[in-house]
């Protein structure tokens, strides 16, 4: 479903990404780690074209991201509330959301009933803009505007970030059902290794812009990322590379 070929983005004279080739399947969960400079949002970026690669590129379904359309009818993500548009309420951004994918305000609001517990009546019907929300409640809107459009692809940045105990295991079981019955293909960057790892069936871990490991999740990979991360970059490479488009 989604191939990068080549793929290198320099900043300042320092390469942030050099990903030489990677695939990802159709319907494959994948898990993307890293500590802060790894390049994984810068990833994310040029995967969909919010950033341009100074090298390589990376494909659709075939077809090239950069300056295609065809991606964006199947690809439903949120990585920042910078997607969102804070003055509106919840509510008029749903609607404006499924009003682009052709979906009626009666529509929308039967998809929204089926997220009345992840909302957990934080949400809706509050009177309150979206620039007014938490950090965390902007992240429920986000993700649920990304269903809302009932993507083929789903990516989601360090959704776990901001939101609740409760919240999190919510999702969790929101993003397995949607990748084990449905067939959605989903990638998910997370500081987190418990929660990655028990929602992705493939792992791949990024440091300093390039991938380290590519793993499918076994009872062992919990404890070979601690191992990883327990070690310390230091040890791995002696230099430090900080990538500014990466925000975790």
């Amino acid at each position: 479903m989604i191939q990068v070929k080549d793929i290198k983005k320099v900043y300042n004279g320092v390469i942030v990404v050099n990903v030489p080739q990677l695939e990802i399947n159709k319907g494959e969960s994948i898990g993307l780690v890293g500590n802060n400079g790894a390049g994984k949002t810068t990833l994310f970026r040029m995967m969909l074209d919010l950033i341009r690669p100074d090298a390589g590129e990376v494909l659709s379904e075939g077809k090239p991201v950069a300056g295609g359309e065809h991606w964006k009818e199947y690809t439903g993500a949120y990585l920042d509330e910078g997607f969102l548009i804070d003055y509106l309420t919840p509510e008029e951004y749903f609607y404006f959301i499924g009003g682009l994918h052709n979906q009626t305000r009666a529509q929308v609001d039967e998809v929204l009933m089926h997220y009345g517990e992840f909302f957990n009546g934080e949400i809706l019907k509050k009177g309150k803009y979206i620039r007014d929300l938490s950090k965390g409640n902007q992240a429920k809107v986000g993700i649920v505007s990304c269903l809302l459009q009932t993507p083929q692809l789903l990516m989601l940045d360090e959704p776990f970030a901001n939101i609740d105990p409760t919240t999190q295991y919510r999702l969790k079981n929101i993003i397995k059902d949607i990748n084990k019955s449905k067939g959605v293909t989903t990638l998910v960057s997370s500081h987190d290794l418990n929660h990655v790892t028990d929602v992705c069936d493939r792992i791949i871990l990024m440091e300093k812009g390039r991938i380290i490991k590519d793993m499918a999740t076994s009872s062992s990979t919990l404890s070979e990322l601690e191992e990883y991360f327990a070690i310390g970059q230091s040890v791995h490479h002696s230099s430090t590379v900080i990538d500014p488009e990466e925000n975790h």
